[in-house]
């Protein structure tokens, strides 16, 4: 099946196309269009030319329009799973779940599209403000330019094009070369649920030309990306004076202390460690265990992590499937074979079979070797001994990133303590750091990126403030 580039309402062909095969059988899916600098030219200049319209379009018209792809998706939900599972070969049962927070997500949209709003300020509070009335207001900023991952193809364009819509912004989208298909398909039913033509532009092709082309273009006012560190410099360097919200990486670490139930926890924490084959920004990928529960917990992770089953995306069996290429899987096993030769113990797992890599439990980690200070983004988890959560807090700390973190405690100091000295944007007590609700401010510090989504928060970033003042003796 041969796809077309989404620009101004209608479905352009493009001079280039390339296969696009499944990452797990390698099976050609669709043909993908090739943007030109040309292409996307045409889509920002849509987007340009459609700004007015959305920013002047009442409130409770934008709202209607996400509440009407709310209804669209929950419709056809099955069929966005089964595009999810086929693009990305995120397991279906996995694919479902993505499914419905993206239906949550813009649910959540709609619902902040009515919301957005300034406050009185009491100028009289300073000398010279007397008699003067002020208030702010808050007003789109103009094209968002939207670049978007593989792992989560349909809620992370959600968490970029919902609260864009809200706030009355248009949208030129950048999807992952790997996962188009779910930005196509959101593109079908925002037409159909009424957005205006140029709103929404789908462009797919390379980073070099597109993602040049929408970072470099001074009619593009915002660039929100989800990646990696080294692109988010790229892009923070090359956007000039236009907003810029990243999103990056992370290598998530959860503090387990003493007297914690283990059994209580051990499937939540194996679920975050190999959910999408690790292939989360917030994928628990180090744990720290106290001394006096290291033994327990390490046996029942083991043994839960050997529970899971590896095969077919689309098999509601399946719990893990095929990384998202060849060359991840060459990059994971050599990463597990890097650490065992420098000491650390393979627990379960190091192995791959086709793209799919076993669920790996790892031991006797160093924290120099790539599998603790760098994101593995597969589906190997490390475990080590502490003991004090002092210690466990400096371990988490030893990173460069800084997005989510969790503890599991019974000790309300500790837990005090963990969410004052944990330097991360977001501290989940007593719960692993994937955890994630899509109205929550979701972000983080250092190599992990600046601003935050969540939609109230997303379209913060996507508002200017304006101030206006009334002198009342004139």
């Amino acid at each position: 099946m041969k796809r077309k580039l989404f620009i101004s309402g209608s479905w352009v062909g493009a001079e280039h196309y390339a296969p696009l095969s499944s990452p797990y059988n390698k099976k050609v899916i669709a043909e993908i269009p090739i943007a030109s600098e040309a292409d996307v030219e045409k889509a920002i200049e849509a987007a340009h030319n459609a700004f007015l319209k959305m920013a002047k379009m009442p409130k409770h018209e934008r709202g209607h329009i996400l509440e009407k792809l709310v209804m669209l998706l929950d419709k056809r939900k099955e069929e966005a799973a089964e595009i999810i599972a086929k693009e990305a070969a995120k397991p279906i049962k996995t694919a479902l779940e993505e499914v419905q927070r993206t239906i949550q997500t813009y649910k959540f949209s709609a619902e902040e599209a009515k919301r957005i709003h300034g406050e009185a300020l009491s100028l009289d509070a300073a000398p010279g403000g007397e008699n003067r009335t002020a208030y702010t207001v808050r007003e789109p900023i103009g094209v968002i330019g939207a670049i978007t991952p593989f792992n989560f193809p349909m809620n992370l364009v959600a968490h970029k094009v919902g609260p864009a819509i809200a706030s009355g912004n248009t949208i030129v989208l950048k999807p992952a070369s790997q996962t188009p298909l779910s930005a196509f398909f959101i593109a079908e039913l925002l037409q159909e649920a009424g957005l205006p033509d140029g709103a929404l532009n789908v462009v797919t092709g390379s980073g070099s030309i597109v993602g040049k082309k929408i970072v470099e273009d001074e009619r593009v006012k915002m660039i929100t990306f989800t990646g990696s560190p080294q692109v988010g410099k790229e892009i923070r360097n090359k956007a000039g004076l236009k907003r810029v919200t990243l999103e990056l990486g992370s290598n998530s670490a959860l503090i387990v202390d003493e007297g914690i139930d283990v059994k209580s926890i051990i499937p939540r924490c194996v679920k975050g460690a190999f959910s999408n084959q690790g292939q989360v920004c917030i994928s628990l990928q180090r744990i720290y265990v106290h001394e006096h529960v290291y033994d327990e917990f390490v046996n029942a992770f083991v043994k839960e992590s050997e529970k899971l089953t590896t095969g077919d995306p689309l098999d509601f069996q399946t719990d893990v499937s095929a990384l998202i290429s060849e060359h991840d899987v060459i990059r994971v096993i050599s990463w597990i074979e890097e650490a065992k030769k420098t000491g650390a113990i393979v627990a379960t797992g190091g192995n791959a079979k086709g793209n799919i890599v076993e669920p790996t439990v790892l031991l006797n980690t160093k924290p120099d070797m790539k599998v603790s200070c760098q994101e593995i983004f597969g589906p190997v988890v490390l475990i080590e001994k502490v003991s004090s959560i002092e210690q466990a807090v400096e371990y988490v700390n030893d990173s460069r990133y800084g997005l989510q973190a969790g503890i599991y405690t019974k000790n309300i100091h500790h837990a005090l303590y963990a969410a004052e000295e944990l330097k991360v944007g977001g501290v989940m007590i007593n719960d692993i750091p994937t955890f994630r609700v899509d109205h929550m401010p979701y972000g983080g510090v250092k190599e992990s990126g600046m601003g935050r989504e969540g939609i109230k928060y997303a379209i913060e970033e996507m508002t200017e403030l304006k101030l206006v003042v009334i002198n009342r003796q004139v």
